[in-house]
């Protein structure tokens, strides 16, 4: 894999960029007397301090506190939920890459690639093909049962997870390939639906698959849900439009997770990622038992049932990736350990 080294830091750049991004927000509410807007959506400024803290901090994108506070506490549109996903992590992501990148933290950069060049194709068809077709109750309970199932993996796993040192060392061509596959159908399939989730699938795969130390697979998954976020919110904007309210909610979150989500990204080296992560972990498990409440009369008790086994069975393939992991694992070492029995031999 190919990592990008640490190097002297440039945070000038993650600077202009605050500063840019809040001299156009004070244009867009003063000039357009907007602050009325902003002031009447205030509760999902707050609840987004704790999402965009989380954006930066673990794999799981702001989307993953806004959508369940938006659809089940505001009772808001799961469509609204979506877009909301993809406007507010088009700038605390955004803002929070480039604190990462102007740090020169590592990242599995192979990979990212790859990654990015499928979200880039995968997300728009997804947008266009799939999620026209699912319903708002789907929608929930994708959302719910993807998310929860990530929080038990890492409540279940989270000492084996935090204790990776560094990452295997695979074929960078393979990496690539593997980043593409993750990209395309995960944008096309779960964050068309949801707004969120290529950050989950390309974390997972890195430390499940790859061994890869959180210190780089969260700021590569962090780089990536960014990434398509903002392909994300221009597609719709340029060809389905965007739900209405998201706009306003926009308006009031994104000062909030434009500092927020880089915070995140710095607080967790002082503090540690294993208690961020298990505090998340509990919040993903929440969300699902909320939905389930919420939603108990449409999905009665058959759809109670399916929905813990869809969490029981996304468990599985976590379990499955893993052991694939140790595997390959296993033959990188023994294929080394024979590269050096022979350089020794030769010697």
């Amino acid at each position: 894999m190919s990592l990008v080294p640490p190097r002297k830091h440039h945070l000038w750049i993650w600077f202009a960029w605050i500063l840019g991004f809040y001299l156009v927000w004070a244009w867009l509410v003063f000039a357009h007397d907007q602050w009325q807007v902003v002031k009447e959506h205030w509760p999902i400024a707050l609840s987004m301090a704790l999402g965009s803290y989380a954006a930066g901090s673990t794999p799981m994108g702001g989307g993953t506190i806004g959508f369940p506070i938006l659809v089940l506490l505001f009772g808001q549109p799961a469509e609204l939920g979506r877009d909301f996903s993809f406007a507010v992590q088009s700038i605390g992501m955004t803002s929070a890459t480039i604190f990462i990148l102007a740090r020169r933290q590592p990242l599995a950069s192979a990979m990212l690639k790859g990654a990015m060049l499928g979200a880039l194709i995968g997300t728009p068809l997804g947008i266009f093909l799939v999620a026209p077709y699912i319903p708002a109750l789907w929608i929930k309970l994708v959302f719910a049962v993807v998310w929860a199932s990530f929080g038990l993996l890492h409540l279940f796993r989270i000492r084996e997870i935090a204790g990776h040192d560094g990452m295997t060392e695979f074929d960078e061509r393979w990496d690539t390939r593997v980043g593409l596959a993750v990209g395309l159908l995960s944008g096309a399939t779960v964050v068309s639906v949801t707004g969120v989730g290529v950050d989950m699938v390309i974390y997972t795969v890195l430390v499940l698959l790859c061994r890869a130390d959180l210190k780089i697979a969260i700021p590569t998954s962090v780089i990536i849900m960014a990434f398509t976020s903002v392909v994300g919110i221009a597609t719709k904007a340029a060809f389905t439009g965007v739900r209405p309210g998201v706009y306003e909610n926009w308006m009031a979150a994104a000062p909030i997770v434009a500092l927020g989500a880089p915070l995140g990204a710095f607080m967790v080296d002082l503090i540690g990622r294993k208690p961020t992560l298990l505090f998340v972990a509990f919040l993903c498990v929440g969300q699902f038992i909320w939905t389930c409440y919420v939603e108990r009369t449409a999905l009665g008790v058959t759809g109670l049932v399916l929905s813990l086994i869809a969490v029981g069975l996304c468990l599985l393939g976590f379990e499955k990736l893993r052991s694939w992991g140790a595997v390959i694992v296993g033959e990188v070492k023994a294929h080394r350990a024979r590269q050096e029995g022979d350089q020794t031999k030769q010697g």
